[in-house]
């Protein structure tokens, strides 16, 4: 199962994280892959946390592009494509583009299964 871990955490903490993870990857220790995205600013969370919806809507309705899921949301498309690009560059979702009808066309795919939060204080 394909999960994702989105975390609060310090530049510092993260830092740590990886050195300890890349030390247990070199000696063959990890067996599965790690998928995490981590926040060390509570603005960029909370930014994440408000578009929880449009993930839930991708994996829901399964739009075919980001049109049709603007459509199903009831979302403006270019305020849409602005939160579609801010999942992508967070790697929280992936965009296929595809021709139909002589149009490129992005589909938004959420490949995870599970998306758990772990809050640090």
């Amino acid at each position: 199962m394909k999960q994702l871990v989105i975390s609060v955490r310090s530049s510092g903490e993260v830092l740590k994280t990886f050195k300890k993870d890349l030390k247990r990857a070199s000696r063959r220790q990890i067996k599965e892959p790690h998928y995490e995205i981590s926040f060390d600013t509570r603005k960029d969370f909370e930014k994440f946390v408000k578009n929880i919806p449009i993930l839930a809507a991708i994996i829901e309705f399964r739009p075919k592009s980001v049109y049709e899921l603007a459509k199903v949301t009831d979302t403006d498309v270019s305020n849409l494509n602005k939160i579609i690009l801010f999942l992508e560059e967070m790697g929280a979702i992936r965009l296929k583009d595809a021709t139909v009808n002589g149009r490129t066309v992005r589909t938004p795919i959420v490949e995870y299964e599970k998306i758990e939060f772990k809050l640090v204080a």
